[in-house]
């Protein structure tokens, strides 16, 4: 016997999970216009702490040379591209000594730095094709024409344009996880089409309680396929995941000047000495002087 067809008994179709939307709701990103033009020769941009970019290479080719995990990675990009470093990486550009090629570049400020979940998932350089990306054009033609030109709040706009470029560019790498380089941490989780109604459910509301059955649940697996499953795709356990994400919130809150006691009601924690308890073994330190 076939499943009813929702559009024929009347049942409502399940709602779209929004696995972005949470994150970004409390991980604030900020982008800031800082180039737009040709560059020509040997560019150094050195890793300062805080500090992300976000280059559109628009026409010519060049080398990027950078640092990952494995060492020295030296990339020739021939094509339009973006190149995404969100977490402090030194990295130099080699390009044409004349007639060089051609950029719009920002700096991005992730909320809680290297802390942010989204930073720690992504691979030191994300480099992406601007023909692999769906719908980017009408971005891409308004922030150049933003960056082209000086006019009353053009820099404004033109980070803002850089904002909506990223996010669109994490939609991207959420479901080419394999061709964007994520393979682990909450990015990679979200990847996953099960896993990602449960992160995006304790994403939404962190302060219920979570225990491995509810999580689960939310997945729509068993328990021991679900934690076998969270730990190869997010590189740690369910519990320790919940404790660490509540905490990245916390911090986020408590640098906003709240009071540590109500960061702790509303995180789901017992009380503020079950918040500093969790920042202290964690992070060695307790909630106001970790942020």
């Amino acid at each position: 016997m076939k499943p009813a067809d929702s559009s024929k008994t009347g049942a409502p179709e399940p709602a779209p999970v929004d696995r972005l939307a949470p994150i970004l709701d409390r991980f604030h990103v900020r982008a800031q216009l800082f180039y737009t033009g040709p560059l020509c020769g040997l560019h150094v941009f050195d890793a300062v702490p805080g500090r992300a970019f976000l280059h559109v290479l628009r026409r010519g080719t060049m080398e990027v040379e950078h640092r990952s995990d494995h060492g020295l990675v030296r990339t020739a990009l021939a094509e339009p591209t973006l190149l995404l470093f969100a977490r402090p990486v030194h990295h130099v550009f080699r390009n044409a000594p004349v007639d060089g090629p051609d950029f719009t570049c920002a700096t991005l400020d992730f909320d809680g730095g290297e802390r942010n979940p989204i930073v720690q998932s992504l691979p030191a350089l994300l480099a992406v094709p601007l023909a692999a990306v769906e719908g980017l054009g009408p971005t891409l033609d308004l922030l150049f024409a933003e960056a082209d030109r000086v006019r009353c709040g053009s820099r404004l706009l033109a980070g803002r344009l850089f904002e909506v470029l990223l996010v669109q560019v994490l939609r991207w790498a959420l479901d080419h996880p394999a061709q964007s380089g994520v393979h682990h941490g909450t990015l990679a989780g979200l990847s996953h089409p099960q896993l990602a109604k449960a992160l995006s459910a304790l994403h939404a509301r962190p302060g219920e309680p979570w225990p491995l059955e509810r999580l689960a649940a939310q997945a729509g697996m068993s328990r021991s396929a679900f934690a076998a499953a969270f730990k190869h795709a997010v590189g740690t356990t369910p519990a320790a995941y919940v404790l660490d994400w509540r905490l990245g919130l916390a911090a986020t809150r408590l640098r906003e000047g709240r009071a540590v006691k109500q960061v702790a009601h509303e995180l789901g924690f017992s009380g503020a000495g079950a918040l500093s308890k969790g920042f202290r073994r964690r992070y060695g330190v307790s909630p106001r002087k970790h942020v």
